[in-house]
């Protein structure tokens, strides 16, 4: 989803998770030994951009490409969860890890002093360290009660300006050049809008509920783990 989303990229974005979902439940579900659980990946864009909204797993789909596409994208498990297979659609947040994702294109410009808030900062981020996210897919695996949407994020989401200071503390580097609006706009377009600005204060209310003991709740705690792998 890297760069601006032209019509075709979009369509491709689109069918490529859907079509793979829909096969994959619709085969399991023919099968003759079928498994006991499916987990289906989605994301919390599910919930589109809802400002200082506290979002649950219950709260309804937001508006927009990338909330059209998880909700689509979860529906196409359906199969699955029909031929009675436990079906569990995890929306992930923004993971933090040293292997790539959304933190490693943010270090370069921080490292060098000269990362900053996106537009006003005050867009809620809600992050997971890549550890708690493979700890919750097992912990899913083994809890029976646990099935729908399932939100893969820590319990402590964080405004974008907030994350900017962690970050940059975690770092011991400045973050004093904010990046305007309009030029996140003028370079990424609808994906700027949809992602990089969107506010999404994300609950991990089944995880909590479900007794999920979360190895990383604290930002700088999970960003000064990640920094030193």
């Amino acid at each position: 989803m890297v760069g601006r989303w032209t019509n075709g990229k979009k369509a491709k974005i689109h069918d490529t998770r859907l079509q793979g979902t829909h096969h994959l439940a619709s085969s399991l579900a023919a099968a003759k030994e079928r498994p006991r659980v499916l987990i289906t990946a989605s994301a919390i864009g599910y919930y589109g951009n809802r400002g200082d909204e506290t979002l649950r797993e219950e709260s309804r789909a937001g508006a927009g490409f990338l909330a059209d596409v998880c909700r689509d994208w979860e529906a196409a498990s359906r199969p699955a969860s029909e031929a009675g297979i436990r079906t569990v659609q995890i929306r992930i947040g923004v993971v933090l890890s040293d292997a790539g994702g959304a933190l490693q294109k943010m270090l370069p410009a921080f490292r060098m002093g000269v990362g900053g808030n996106i537009g006003s900062g005050r867009q809620w981020m809600s992050w997971i360290h890549a550890q708690d996210l493979v700890g919750a897919m097992h912990h899913i695996l083994k809890s029976d009660l646990l099935h729908g949407p399932v939100n893969m994020v820590a319990p402590h989401p964080v405004t974008n300006a907030e994350f900017t200071k962690t970050l940059a503390a975690s770092l011991s580097r400045p973050a004093i050049f904010p990046v305007p609006v309009f030029a996140v706009k003028l370079a990424f377009g609808q994906m700027a809008e949809e992602v990089l600005l969107a506010s999404q204060r994300v609950e991990p209310k089944k995880l909590i509920s479900s007794g999920y003991p979360f190895q990383y709740s604290d930002l700088r705690k999970a960003l000064d783990a990640v920094l030193r792998a």
